[in-house]
């Protein structure tokens, strides 16, 4: 008893650990849900954190699991998916969470995660530790999503404005205030289905390492989805609003009918996403639709210069969370004196 005791404190822990990620991500990603619906002033910013919130919590039980099983056995081959590298992996992304929501870069805790675990995972194992078709699918969807949420907002708001062309912009935007909360609650909804899984995939993995799950299908218990779910939640009520800043008011002014047509063609992209269980980054997929919707007046009312640092901050998040994640497994291999 005495022998698996440490063992079973540090699953404990890395879960601990595993669920402050997920707070994290929900405090790092409330701008995904709710950066529309206050950048057009719809509902004050604590009204519709309490929307995101109830969405993501509700989401993974809406829009099934499969994201997480992706996660949970498709990034790390399952004889080096240990705990120290789950553990490692999550520090790696924890901590470049934090450095992008102190600079206020809407980057992808998605991504973060993932890069995290890869970094991990090649500490341990080298390349035969990563599922690379696994890998190489998500990198493919980070490079799509924010296109397909570009061209979909583009083209739903082109579709909207010719149909209500002659309708009254007063009576337009009353409608669309109350269809945006509507959106805003389904694409919480649909944030929830991705991000809060990926959470739920590396807790199931870190029970079936520990030996709490036997079972050969990977299949996410009920209580890891509901104090998942609930942690991201948390972690969005309380909000990043320093990166809010950024998504609501940096990249374009909206009106109602904009940040509809932003969360809708978003949502619509997550739920196609997670029903696939592909694990995409909610961050691309709704700055790709603010900055779609945007472009319909012209060009120039995107902010094209944020939008870059956006797209850096894209392109770096999988090798800075992996160089982290790798260093983090080095340090345990260290302390621990074994692989």
């Amino acid at each position: 008893m005495t022998t698996e005791l440490p063992m079973v404190i540090v699953i404990y822990g890395t879960i601990a650990t595993a669920l402050f990620f997920d707070f994290v991500n929900g405090f790092h990603d409330s701008a995904n849900a709710i950066a529309t619906i206050v950048g057009t002033r719809v509902l004050k910013p604590l009204q519709a954190v309490a929307v995101a919130a109830i969405g993501n919590l509700f989401g993974p039980f809406i829009f099934g699991t499969a994201v997480a099983a992706t996660v949970g056995n498709g990034i790390i081959q399952p004889e080096f998916s240990t705990v120290p590298a789950i553990f490692a992996g999550l520090i790696g992304a924890i901590i470049w969470d934090l450095v992008t929501w102190y600079f206020r870069l809407p980057s992808s805790s998605s991504h973060a995660l993932i890069g995290g675990l890869i970094g991990s995972a090649l500490a341990i194992g080298g390349l035969n530790a990563i599922v690379q078709g696994g890998v190489w699918k998500t990198l493919l969807f980070m490079i799509i999503s924010p296109i397909l949420g570009f061209i979909a907002a583009f083209g739903f708001t082109i579709v909207l404005r010719l149909f209500f062309l002659k309708s009254n912009a007063s009576k337009a935007n009353r409608l669309f205030g109350k269809l945006q909360i509507a959106s805003s609650l389904f694409y919480s909804l649909t944030h929830g289905a991705n991000d809060g899984q990926k959470t739920m995939g590396v807790i199931t993995a870190l029970l079936i390492a520990g030996g709490f799950l036997h079972s050969k299908a990977f299949v996410v218990p009920t209580p890891v989805i509901l104090v998942a779910a609930s942690a991201i939640a948390l972690g969005t009520f309380f909000g990043g609003w320093r990166i809010v800043k950024t998504m609501a008011l940096g990249l374009t002014k909206l009106k109602p009918y904009q940040g509809f047509c932003a969360e809708t063609a978003g949502g619509i992209l997550l739920t196609s996403m997670a029903w696939l269980g592909v694990p995409v980054s909610t961050t691309h997929a709704i700055s790709g639709a603010i900055m779609g919707t945007g472009a319909t007046k012209r060009l120039s009312a995107v902010r094209w210069g944020i939008g870059k640092r956006i797209v850096y901050a894209w392109i770096i998040t999988i090798p800075a969370s992996a160089s982290i994640g790798f260093i983090v497994f080095l340090i345990i291999k260290v302390v621990m004196g074994s692989g």
